[in-house]
């Protein structure tokens, strides 16, 4: 209301001098004629100035404030990934059957180019993936993703997470595989039909972190090549991932 108030008196003072210099203009001159050609041809330049600041200069403001704020997202991205999203991988992967036939294509290069990333992101969505929650240790996921439930709710408190649609579905996706597990007292003796669903939440989670996981390195080779360098050498994906150069 404050706000709104201050804009009106703002406005009606704007207006009242420029009455005021109108009025000494003409107290000078005594020039009507000469005052209305020039106002008119200033209101009649005013949709042209309208246009031009919002279309033009407004969507230039907000393409370097979107800019700004997604710099500042890949950050918390690049900290989602150091905390939990590599780690994560590494558990998803080892309830994957088909895992060794995905691994290798997944071991990001210094050279890929945009299409090679495309290609792989398509890959992913098409890939048939066998994911299996019976087949690995459910007990350790489950600690590993409660002991990270804290740090997951910062990042979803997090409001500017919201231009962010594909980072966001993944923290759900993540944030309702821990609940689904947090609620299980034993999650080594389940159902068969309970197993099933839960290889449905992991699978939905791992694919979704797979695509946001090379969309965050695709964004490091293009922005900050020395940290690319450290995470295709710590790949999750590689077989013997190590940060030492050798």
């Amino acid at each position: 209301m404050k706000k709104i108030k201050w804009q009106i008196v703002l406005g009606v003072f704007l207006v009242s001098l420029s009455a005021v210099l109108y009025l000494i203009h003409y107290s000078i001159f005594r020039d009507p004629h000469h005052i209305f050609i020039y106002m008119l041809g200033d209101i009649a330049f005013v949709p042209i100035e309208v246009l031009f600041v919002t279309l033009i200069i407004h969507k230039v403001i907000s393409e370097r404030e979107k800019h700004v704020m997604m710099e500042k997202l890949n950050m918390v991205i690049g900290t989602f990934f150091s905390e939990v999203g590599t780690k994560l991988l590494k558990y998803f992967s080892k309830f994957d059957q088909n895992f060794e036939e995905m691994r290798n294509r997944l071991i990001v290069e210094n050279d890929w180019s945009e299409k090679d990333f495309l290609k792989i992101k398509k890959l992913i969505f098409d890939f048939n993936y066998s994911i299996d929650s019976g087949k690995g240790n459910l007990e350790e996921l489950k600690k590993f993703l409660i002991e990270k439930w804290n740090f997951l709710l910062r990042l979803l408190e997090n409001p500017n997470l919201l231009e962010h649609e594909s980072f966001t579905e993944l923290l759900w996706a993540v944030f309702h595989l821990a609940g689904e597990l947090a609620n299980r007292d034993n999650v080594q003796k389940l159902s068969e039909t309970d197993y099933e669903h839960l290889s449905n939440d992991i699978k939905r989670a791992y694919i979704l972190l797979i695509s946001q996981w090379l969309d965050y390195m695709k964004h490091l080779k293009n922005r900050y090549p020395y940290l690319f360098s450290l995470a295709i050498r710590i790949n999750p994906f590689k077989k013997e991932a190590s940060a030492e150069i050798k």
